[in-house]
């Protein structure tokens, strides 16, 4: 077997990333890429650092099993690897140090949740304790700035301060940890990339918050490769996209104008796993600057040859993660219920997979359900993986049967891929 490469850095190249939470996808990741043809290139080690902490597994544990599967199936292309979520310097330290490039910064902690809602007493009153971590404030006031796309981007004095507010002290934690970022990276003679996600956010990213965020930061010297706004429209974790695509692509159009003045840069899509439906706009709006990251749908596959190969631990793992459910989607943005999807004890082994395995719109009709059991099993991914009494098992089904897991993940990834394909 060749030796691992290298990560490298991929710039503008249009990206799909492969989050794999059990660390043994990547001979499916490659086979669906073989499968595809050219023009996207890969992230094969994809994890964020809650999901490591999750799943006990280490920086170095992520990027020694993708890169070793990518050698083992002959993949000789370039290879970026996405350490995702960092929120603290040492994130940044322990990821780096075992190679990785691509550096998705997460300040969702300091974006203030309820600024959308505040009145115009309550915003003036925040914005007087916000005003120390904006400074940029007075370099947009009451600008406008035209976009391509015919629309105009109106930095209004409400806009500006609202941004603020918002994005204030988000916006200058990216800029400490893009800054630690340089300094670990040039220290060791790595090259790297940065991306910043601002997409965990109860409303969609506006234009003004778009161009500030993205300002701010390529003027403080961030390396910005690709940036994550909230899109408008729901984008649940397991599903496909919610909402009209046709509204969506005109949005996309917009912020994809915004990353082209600034940058350019690419539009990034975060729990982009199934978001099908959405790809080919993304796709078009951008002009093939775009980054898709995918994680816990490599997950639910993992399960599906669990479905198929043994029928009773898949009934007990749909059983446990009922258990669990309410307590681990805590932190997604779903709207299933243990109440809407009917237990396992009620549905043959065709109509368990289909109603648990299958997306949204796939999932045949007068199952006498109303919302996707997908969902449940992906929010508990944690707590089946680190089960004393379904971890092991799950390992051992996909060790028993790695071409059924090489085959599922091929199918449903070429779906992905071909969709995104459709649109450059």
């Amino acid at each position: 077997m060749p030796a691992p490469q290298k990560c490298v850095t991929l710039g503008l190249s249009p990206s799909f990333g492969f989050g794999d939470r059990i660390g043994l996808a990547t001979p499916g990741h490659v086979e669906s890429m073989n499968r595809s043809g050219e023009g996207i290139a890969p992230i094969y080690p994809q994890q964020s650092i809650r999901e490591m902490f999750r799943t006990n597994r280490t920086p170095e544990d992520v990027m020694d099993d993708a890169m070793t599967a990518a050698a083992s199936e002959g993949w000789t292309g370039p290879i970026g690897a996405d350490a995702d979520h960092l929120k603290t310097p040492e994130d940044v330290d322990v990821t780096a140090a075992v190679g990785f490039t691509f550096f998705t910064i997460d300040p969702s902690g300091d974006v203030d949740q309820k600024a959308d809602d505040y009145d115009e007493t309550m915003l003036r009153e925040k914005f007087e304790s916000a005003q120390e971590t904006a400074p940029w404030y007075g370099e947009y006031l009451n600008d406008t700035i035209q976009l391509p796309t015919g629309n105009q981007i109106d930095l209004t004095e409400e806009a500006c301060m609202r941004a603020a507010v918002k994005y204030g002290a988000a916006i200058q934690r990216a800029l400490d940890l893009g800054d630690h970022i340089k300094s670990v990276n040039e220290s060791a003679g790595q090259d790297y990339e940065i991306e910043l996600s601002v997409d965990e956010t109860d409303q969609p990213t506006t234009l003004a918050e778009h161009y500030i965020i993205a300002d701010q930061c390529i003027k403080g010297g961030m390396k910005l490769v690709s940036l994550a706004p909230r899109f408008i429209g729901e984008l649940e974790k397991g599903v496909d996209y919610k909402g009209s695509v046709d509204a969506l692509e005109a949005s996309l159009n917009d912020h994809a104008s915004i990353a082209d003045l600034l940058g350019p840069y690419k539009l990034s899509l975060h729990s982009g796993s199934d978001k099908i439906s959405m790809y080919t706009a993304l796709a078009r709006a951008t002009k093939g600057l775009f980054h898709v990251k995918t994680a816990g749908t490599s997950y639910l596959e993992a399960i599906r040859v669990v479905a198929r190969h043994d029928e009773g631990l898949f009934r007990r793992i749909v059983n446990f993660a009922r258990e669990r459910y309410d307590t681990d989607k805590a932190t997604y943005h779903v709207s299933a219920t243990n109440a809407a999807v009917p237990p396992a004890a009620d549905l043959d082994a065709t109509k368990l997979e289909q109603v648990y395995l299958e997306r949204w719109q796939d999932v045949p009709q007068g199952l006498g359900f109303t919302e996707p059991g997908r969902q449940i099993l992906h929010c508990t991914f944690g707590s089946v993986l680190t089960s004393e009494e379904f971890g092991p098992a799950v390992y051992s089904v996909l060790e028993s049967h790695p071409e059924t897991y090489k085959e599922v993940l091929a199918d449903h990834f070429c779906r992905h891929l071909d969709a995104l394909r459709a649109g450059m």
